[in-house]
């Protein structure tokens, strides 16, 4: 019996650095988007953008978050969520940054950018992506507030 001359060949790919020092500045989020200009076989983009908000708390109004993670295991993570989205859905490409460090009130400390062939498969994949990110990943936020007290988030 012939052998298949021409096997088809998956697409491999490798875990990525998720990880930004600081906010994820517009620019990278103009770039990410710009970059997609000459992909002619993406029909719909969905982007999720996580900001900083200024939530009164009894000890104060927050006015940063410090996030700290387990990077190795969240990398891991990231990479297996990534791969499970791709599997459930026919996506194009998917670009995710979560910030690190202390990002300020009005600030971007995550982006996420799912692209398929149709909108629905972009945006369920996104929506699922966000979800799956602030829950599963070995992520921490603590809250400074204007009165200098500090307190652990807790992802909702």
């Amino acid at each position: 019996m012939p052998l298949n001359p021409s096997p088809i060949m998956e697409k491999v790919r490798s875990p990525k650095n998720i990880f930004v020092q600081g906010p994820v500045l517009p620019e990278k989020i103009a770039q990410s988007i710009a970059n997609h200009a000459t992909k002619t076989d993406i029909g719909g983009h969905s982007i999720f953008l996580g900001q900083i908000r200024a939530d009164e708390k009894p000890e104060g109004k927050v006015i940063a978050i410090e996030y700290t993670c387990y990077e190795e295991m969240a990398l891991e993570k990231a990479f297996e969520i990534r791969e499970e989205i791709f599997a459930k859905y026919p996506l194009t490409c998917m670009h995710i940054y979560h910030s690190l460090g202390e990002i300020k009130v009005g600030e971007i400390c995550l982006f996420v950018f799912t692209s398929s062939k149709h909108r629905k498969a972009a945006m369920q994949a996104c929506d699922e992506l966000v979800e799956r990110i602030k829950a599963e990943l070995p992520i921490w936020g603590k809250e400074i507030l204007d009165s200098s007290a500090t307190q652990w988030k807790v992802n909702t």
